[in-house]
């Protein structure tokens, strides 16, 4: 067996203590390789408001290529006056053909407002014409321009294949059928 000299214990003997409390020290908990890393949950961002759909008005090459407005021709008559009246039924009507038998004239009396006369464009397959529509205000406000009751113009809304437009300045263009509403109208003033 062999002897340890002073000098190798003094070096022998730290490092055994060393050693030793090493071996005292509690080993740090094994983590399997396994287990995943939780990942954090994503944060939601706000999403940006939708834009509104843009309303696209159609146009065409072609007044009688557009659609018919919605709605119906009725016809009552009082005394003094008759009238044919269009629209979708659901409040007061778009338009109206109404005859004064005593003046034996037409108006045509477009719903909407206006502060100041503006132009009323008719068209039919046969005719068009500008008219000259005056305000009409009231409970139901409109415009309203009067024509004679013999005006070939009549005539033309009449007979016209399916539709007539009727186009006031700010306000949307109507495209009524040509029912016989109107003809009966038109001939109570003749």
């Amino acid at each position: 067996m062999r002897v340890m000299t002073v000098r190798q214990f003094h070096i022998a003997c730290p490092l055994a203590l060393m050693l030793f409390a090493a071996a005292c020290v509690p080993r740090a908990p094994e983590v399997p390789e396994s287990t995943p890393t939780p990942t954090p949950a994503p944060v939601s961002q706000p999403q940006p408001a939708a834009a509104p759909p843009s309303v696209v008005t159609p146009t065409f090459d072609n007044w009688m290529d557009a659609p018919q407005t919605p709605g119906d021709w009725s016809y009552r008559q009082a005394a003094g006056w008759t009238e044919a009246l269009f629209g979708d039924g659901n409040g007061e009507p778009l338009l109206v053909f109404r005859c004064t038998r005593q003046s034996r004239t037409v108006q045509l009396i477009r719903r909407g407002s206006a502060t100041a006369s503006v132009p009323m464009l008719i068209r039919s397959e046969g005719q068009d014409r500008t008219l000259t529509a005056l305000p009409a205000p009231g409970p139901t406000p409109g415009v309203v321009a009067t024509i004679p009751a013999n005006d070939s113009l009549l005539d033309a809304i009449a007979f016209s294949k399916g539709r007539f437009a009727v186009a006031v300045e700010g306000l949307p263009t109507l495209y009524p059928p040509s029912w016989p509403e109107i003809t009966r109208v038109i001939e109570d003033c003749r």
